[in-house]
């Protein structure tokens, strides 16, 4: 272990939205996320899935030009088949196929922003390799 090290950590990760309002009620009512906090009076607040805090953040309340994440959060469920089926019923709509590598399936959606999200369920146990479901 690398005794100087700075960093310990990750507190919270931060999802980029033009209308914090519209975003809160995604990542709230339409995913069922946990509300934590909101950051006083600025547009962001908190949301937490259990192992990771994401917050919202209005980005031009923070000086920071809106890009959306083209990379995902990957949302763990516990069955896929349900999980996708309530969030379609909830009007997600999914992107592609859903994807199995082996190990995991996963399939990808966006938020009102454009950041792409993903659900996914790993079915191997975790030192197993592509091919070796166990």
């Amino acid at each position: 272990m690398n005794e100087t090290a700075v960093l310990n950590g990750v507190d919270f990760i931060t999802v980029p939205t033009q209308d914090y309002d519209r975003a809160a009620k995604f990542y709230g009512e339409t995913l069922g996320l946990p509300f934590g906090k909101r950051w006083g009076n600025m547009p962001a607040g908190e949301f937490e899935t259990g192992n990771l805090t994401i917050a919202v953040m209005q980005s031009d309340a923070f000086g920071i030009d809106f890009r959306p994440n083209s990379h995902p959060i990957e949302f763990h469920v516990d069955d896929f088949e349900s999980a996708k089926a309530e969030l379609e019923s909830r009007g997600i709509e999914f992107r592609g196929d859903v994807i199995d590598s082996g190990v995991c399936y996963q399939t990808f959606f966006e938020d009102p922003d454009g950041n792409t999200l993903a659900i996914h369920h790993r079915y191997a146990p975790k030192d197993a390799k592509p091919g070796e479901a166990g």
